[in-house]
């Protein structure tokens, strides 16, 4: 990137060569031509018109081989044509102010020869400036946008439904195991005139326990003919 600046001064030198020789072969052709503006204008023509090409191949990179070829090709036409009609008009101007000899067909060789010189490093100047700076070729190699009319519709994939929450199993329900005292009330309601030791080998539980969890056994009568029933809730109470 160092190199830029120099690089687009030396362009602005090489312009200034090539302007002048199209200037030194217009005035020639000018003045030789017939003393009208019409065919003043038709001989300054063929020199401006390579110096516009000239300027035009140097700015605008072409990315395309054939369209390369195209263009290069009509610059030689253009180039070709400016040379032999300033060629002669200037061969026929030196001579009409007192060129002698080789002198007449010599000068403009060295116009031509400048204005070939110059357009083919202005050409060469401009490859490498884009070389250097490929910003302004990236924006010219870009493909046009598409307009908004002609674009192509977005169109939005549908959403997906939200999955539904995955319902939980409810929570098993483990009854509570029956405690010592739930065994032998149990077994208590069965048999309410079995013993403390029946009830006891029924509910699994030590008589002990069974004792401890009978507190009314004296609810528990037993029959009316049975000769103990008159002494068993005397002895419970007791």
């Amino acid at each position: 990137m160092s190199a830029l600046p120099q690089l687009k001064r030396i362009r602005w030198a090489v312009r200034g060569a090539l302007a002048l020789g199209v200037v030194v072969s217009t005035i020639a052709n000018v003045l030789h031509a017939v003393d009208n503006p019409i065919s003043q204008t038709i001989a300054a023509w063929p020199p401006i018109a390579l110096l516009l090409t000239v300027e035009l191949i140097s700015r605008i990179p072409v990315h395309s081989r054939w369209l390369a070829v195209v263009r290069v090709t009509a610059t030689a036409g253009i180039a070709g044509i400016a040379a032999w009609v300033s060629y002669w008009h200037m061969v026929g101007v030196a001579a009409h102010y007192g060129e002698t000899g080789a002198s007449p067909y010599l000068l403009p060789l060295s116009v031509d020869g400048l204005i070939v010189v110059a357009s083919i490093c202005l050409v060469e100047l401009g490859d490498r400036i884009r070389a250097a700076d490929p910003a302004p070729a990236i924006q010219l190699a870009a493909s046009p946008v598409t307009p908004p009319a002609a674009a192509a519709p977005v169109t939005e994939a549908p959403a997906e439904p939200a999955a539904a929450p995955a319902k939980r199993p409810a929570p098993k329900r483990v009854a509570p195991r029956p405690t010592s005292a739930d065994k032998v009330a149990k077994v208590a309601a069965r048999m309410p005139a079995a013993t403390a030791a029946e009830v006891a080998a029924k509910a699994g539980v030590s008589e002990r326990t069974a004792r401890r969890y009978l507190p009314a056994r004296a609810a528990i009568a037993p029959p009316a003919s049975d000769p103990q029933a008159a002494e068993t809730p005397a002895l419970v109470a007791a």
